[in-house]
């Protein structure tokens, strides 16, 4: 077997992180197993997690985690110490003074170390979506699950798009900014949701994104940029990125800058058949484009095609 080999590499990678997930889930559950459960399981819970409790769950049983007729769910099988531990203890009338014994708790705030918290749900979430959670910036970064989703609640907020912006923007502040520019993705009116680019559970790109590359990820809806085309714009096959910003511009059509000065960082004045700009004006007098040209759509005035032709005199992109 040649290691060097890419595809090898990362299999092996693969196959170290699932060992890695295996030997920590029998840990757990040879810790739980000396435990004691209680002797009636949810029912035990709910005689103080009620609606009038600080922890109330009743809401579960409106969701999957919650399904007592289906063997996948955490209510068909444990019930409630499936996710939370053994809770004989826990359950025992505490004495005075002292608080009751704990129990495995989720969030940022809880107790429980934030692995073993992403440990218990990755048991049951070990798809496809979730291969590349190891190591992914958001678990380097000790994100945990109970951090974005909400199990004791009718509807995740991460199922909404409208809450789903709003809980990633808790941290990503930079794009919730960006997502309130004038030229922007429809993102503000839950028309889009950080989901539908990113993978926050991991992918192979740095920015999670859910596809191999970016320009991948932009044609799923720009499709009519994808090509081939006969002229294309080398910018355009290399990285939309080079001309757009991805979150929100204050230039229109999601600009990084604004033409002619966006087209002059490849495209010298001296090799065009007039002046540009300058720099300290708009070009004015004989030998230089007219005022009128660089108003409005600047160089997409005459250079209309500017993602790529097929016209067969299309090479300068003005067709």
């Amino acid at each position: 077997m040649d290691r060097r080999n890419p595809a090898t590499i990362t299999l092996i990678s693969c196959l170290i992180l699932a060992s890695q997930l295996a030997i920590s889930s029998l840990a757990l559950a040879s810790d739980e197993a000396k435990a004691e459960y209680s002797k009636k399981g949810a029912d035990t819970c709910l005689k103080c997690h009620d609606e009038d409790n600080e922890y109330p769950v009743l809401p579960l049983f409106k969701t999957k985690h919650g399904e007592l007729n289906d063997e996948r769910s955490p209510m068909a099988t444990l019930q409630c110490e499936t996710c939370h531990g053994p809770g004989g203890a826990h359950q025992k009338k505490k004495k005075k003074n002292k608080p009751k014994a704990p129990i495995r708790a989720f969030g940022s705030k809880a107790w429980t170390p934030i692995k073993e918290q992403n440990s218990v749900c990755l048991r049951c979430h070990n798809d496809a979506p979730r291969n590349y959670w190891h190591g992914n910036a958001h678990e380097s970064s000790s994100v945990g699950c109970a951090d974005c989703h909400q199990v004791h609640v009718r509807r995740d907020p991460m199922l909404s798009a409208k809450s789903q912006v709003n809980t990633c923007a808790q941290c990503h502040q930079k794009q919730k900014i960006e997502f309130n520019k004038r030229s922007s993705h429809p993102v503000r009116f839950a028309k889009m949701r950080c989901s539908d680019c990113h993978n926050p559970h991991g992918s192979f790109d740095d920015k999670l994104i859910k596809t191999a590359t970016k320009n991948q990820l932009c044609f799923l809806c720009h499709a009519e940029k994808r090509g081939p085309l006969l002229w294309s714009h080398a910018p355009v096959t290399e990285d939309c990125t080079l001309c757009h910003s991805p979150h929100g511009s204050t230039y229109s059509n999601l600009l990084v800058k604004r033409p002619p000065l966006l087209c002059q960082q490849c495209h010298s004045q001296a090799g065009h058949p007039a002046t540009l700009y300058s720099g300290t004006g708009l070009p004015t007098g004989s030998g230089t484009i007219q005022r009128k040209f660089l108003l409005g759509r600047s160089c997409l005035n005459c250079h209309s095609q500017v993602h790529g032709s097929n016209h067969p005199s299309g090479v300068k992109l003005l067709r």
